[in-house]
């Protein structure tokens, strides 16, 4: 099972996330991104120290790339729109309840509850190599899964961004949004499902895969309650627009081409 390595993984997962320490929500989002960029290049080195890699060293390079571009591009994102936007600000400030500190056993309860599901998340790049496989086939369909998944949270963040830019007060509707309510989220299921993915013909024991596989479930399940708690803000903010209601219910909140509209029990006044 690699305990010992899993325990190094986390605890630079844990470093790295620790800004959460400074506002809570940094936890889930600015300390996550930082923590898959340090639990990826964290592998690369124990793989390199270790030998595993062996004739898959570019392998081992493009999937230490792969968490590198993601978690530096999301971080970097969330930073520069809390950086820049002043609407963003006050929404995250409401949204979590006005930078309300929580207690100190609660934050270091979150705090390792995520460090742990960080490193469970890139576990399966950790287990490829420390297992000494030798196939590549299925890790580069992992990788290109994981990589169209990065570029659909990029463009569905950069038009979401420029729709907001010409209508603040309105909900981004168009080209992605035309397709999907929460695109970047559905991006980040995408990615998730190439790590997960790449793993499918290395993983040894039950402890591999239920580290993988529980992994795997808690970020879609993380991805449809920020959908649900988005949508349940925009209820309260456009729940009386005929035009928003319109579009909330004939196109699918998270997943494309699945006829799921809500997450939140509508008003059927409203709805």
């Amino acid at each position: 099972m690699f305990w010992n390595f899993l325990l190094i993984i986390f605890i630079v997962c844990a470093i790295l996330c620790a800004v959460g320490f400074y506002r809570f929500v940094y936890f889930l989002s600015i300390g996550y991104g930082f923590a898959i960029v340090g639990g990826g290049i964290t592998i690369m080195i124990l793989s390199l120290a270790n030998g595993w890699s062996g004739e898959l060293t570019w392998l081992l390079v493009l999937q230490t790339l792969l968490f590198v571009i993601y978690g530096t591009r999301l971080s970097g994102f969330l930073l520069y729109r809390e950086i820049k936007n002043a609407a963003y600000r006050k929404t995250l400030r409401e949204a979590t309840g006005n930078d309300k500190k929580l207690p100190i056993f609660v934050s270091i309860t979150i705090w390792i509850t995520v460090a742990i599901l960080y490193t469970a998340q890139v576990s399966p790049v950790l287990f490829r190599f420390a297992n000494g496989s030798t196939d590549s086939v299925i890790p580069v369909i992992g990788i290109i899964v994981s990589l169209a998944g990065i570029i659909l949270e990029s463009v569905a963040d950069k038009q979401k961004s420029e729709q907001k830019k010409l209508n603040p007060e309105k909900v981004a509707t168009e080209k992605l949004y035309k397709i999907v309510r929460c695109p970047n989220y559905f991006g980040e299921i995408v990615f998730w499902t190439g790590i997960f993915i790449s793993g499918l013909t290395t993983y040894t024991g039950i402890g591999q895969w239920i580290t993988a596989i529980a992994a795997y479930i808690s970020i879609v399940y993380i991805m449809f309650n920020g959908a649900q708690r988005l949508e349940k803000r925009q209820m309260k903010r456009y729940g009386n627009d005929k035009e928003y209601n319109e579009y909330a219910n004939s196109t699918p909140i998270i997943i494309p081409l699945l006829p799921i509209y809500h997450l939140n029990k509508q008003d059927p006044l409203v709805g």
